[in-house]
């Protein structure tokens, strides 16, 4: 047996960033309004306050579609990756990416979603990126949906509710493949699929005050079946057009502790936990696990399902998983504990970690759980195509950005990378978010910084978009010239 030491030749090292956070420019070029476009920036809102957020309703998309304007929603704007894709692509490459994780917005090639060609315009802009991207020796790898369905297939059936938005979505794709089929050999279907639980409008379109009265679980879980069955066609189509490619799920790795050894508490872990692995469940195994399925039948929940829809899963699945993972959480039987912030959920907070500008806790070993979990429980290869920390940086009056706490947070989530490596999981890739400071999903701050690369824009808007090296742009440069040999 061959000892594994350090990371594998050929590591993806590399970043991530989603059209609707970075490209800007919603309403050029033929781009239609997406589900994102619509999500507002409230500076009077606790930066915790996730679910004041995210809260959609049919009045503030109404108001939302009247407003031209990006002032109140920051999203539209990005940081114009759209017209700056080159400047910051040669900064990716100068940090040694190998590889980039990008979405392609879909609005941006369909505008409705509904119309019998695709826009041009938006095609040719990706053809743009990949193309410098494929001077520069950098893997894409794409995310089909990362939050940023066409806001008319919200508002006219509901998103993902309606059965006609699989087809339409699997139409989509198709166009993808096709125009790059020789650019682009990894894709991901859905981003953070799992996510759909608890921000229905972003992740797929729903509108809560448009489902029927006391039905909003059941109409979650329907249109989290056709997200399902619409991953299983794609993966069918992007294997068949694309010869050699790999699909992969993406999922919220929220990894849960029990908050003390009371069983109680384990109980409720475990079943948190179990309830995670549920999305990945159906798309690496290709059906549904039998104790969702009960605990569906349980809540009297029921799910329309076509003929065949159950073979179209089985005989579907992804080659490998993605995940994103930022932070663990505990969970207790017991009430009244001091909660904590995650990656838009709450959890008892873990006396033994510190936490972000914005209370996420910080655990490293708790990935490296994570990688050793999914191996174990999947046997497919793994690529983390999310992690990080929001902060609060400070630019120096020499123009400068001391961010040792960013370094120092993936440092020592890279260590445990590496000590799951030598343990024997098969992990590929590593792609930090954001790369290059962009806006907030869940809060639509600017001021939430994630990136290597400094954005000189604030909440408002404000600012020249000039980009800056921060000190972590040249440590994780270093850390990728040496395969990671340079945490040691």
């Amino acid at each position: 047996m061959t000892t594994i030491k350090g990371f594998p030749k050929g590591f993806l090292w590399g970043g991530a960033i989603a059209a609707n956070q970075a490209e800007g420019a919603w309403n050029i070029d033929g781009k239609g309004p997406s589900v994102a476009d619509i999500a507002m920036y409230r500076s009077n809102l606790s930066v915790e306050d996730y679910e004041g957020h995210l809260a959609v309703t049919s009045e503030n998309i109404d108001r939302a579609i009247k407003d031209p304007d990006d002032k109140k929603y920051p999203k539209r704007r990005g940081v114009d990756f759209y017209h700056h894709y080159k400047e910051d692509l040669a900064l990716f490459a100068e940090m040694g990416f190998k590889t980039l994780r990008i979405s392609i917005a879909w609005s941006r090639i369909f505008p409705t979603g509904e119309e019998a060609e695709p826009n041009e315009k938006g095609l040719q802009f990706y053809d743009r990126v990949f193309a410098e991207m494929k001077k520069l020796n950098i893997e894409p790898i794409v995310t089909l949906s990362h939050y940023e369905m066409p806001l008319a297939l919200s508002v006219k059936y509901n998103g993902w509710v309606e059965r006609k938005v699989v087809d339409l979505f699997v139409k989509f794709a198709n166009v993808c493949f096709e125009r790059y089929q020789h650019a682009v050999k990894y894709w991901l279907t859905f981003n953070e699929i799992d996510s759909i639980h608890r921000h229905s409008f972003i992740t797929a379109g729903i509108i809560p005050d448009r489902c029927p009265e006391g039905k909003v679980e059941e109409t979650v879980y329907q249109a989290l079946h056709h997200q399902f069955v619409a991953s299983a066609l794609v993966t069918a189509d992007c294997h068949r057009i694309i010869p050699g490619s790999q699909v992969g799920c993406m999922l919220t790795k929220l990894t849960t502790y029990p908050h003390t050894c009371h069983p109680n508490d384990v109980e409720q872990a475990l079943k948190q936990n179990l309830e995670n692995y549920f999305y990945a469940d159906v798309q690496v195994f290709g059906e549904y696990p039998p104790l969702i399925t009960r605990m569906l039948e349980r809540k009297n929940i029921h799910i329309q399902m076509e003929a065949d829809d159950l073979n179209i899963l089985k005989e579907n699945t992804v080659d490998f998983i993605s995940f994103s993972y930022y932070m663990s959480l505990t969970e207790s039987a017991q009430e009244g504990l001091e909660q904590t912030e995650g990656n838009t959920i709450r959890g008892v907070k873990n006396p033994y970690l510190p936490s972000t500008d914005w209370g996420w806790q910080i655990d490293p070993v708790g990935l490296k759980i994570s990688l050793i979990e999914l191996y174990d429980r999947y046997q497919k290869p793994l690529i983390i195509v999310e992690n990080g920390m929001g902060a609060k940086d400070v630019v120096e009056s020499d123009g400068s950005i001391h961010d040792d706490y960013r370094i120092n947070y993936f440092k020592e989530h890279f260590r445990q990378m590496r000590e799951a490596i030598e343990e024997g999981v098969d992990l590929f890739g590593y792609t930090s978010w954001g790369s290059i400071d962009i806006i907030s999903a869940g809060t639509s701050q600017m001021s939430k910084r994630y990136g290597f690369i400094h954005v000189d824009q604030d909440d408002d808007g404000n600012g020249t978009l000039k980009r800056s090296r921060k000190d972590s742009f040249y440590w994780y440069q270093k850390v990728i010239e040496t395969n990671g040999e340079s945490l040691d």
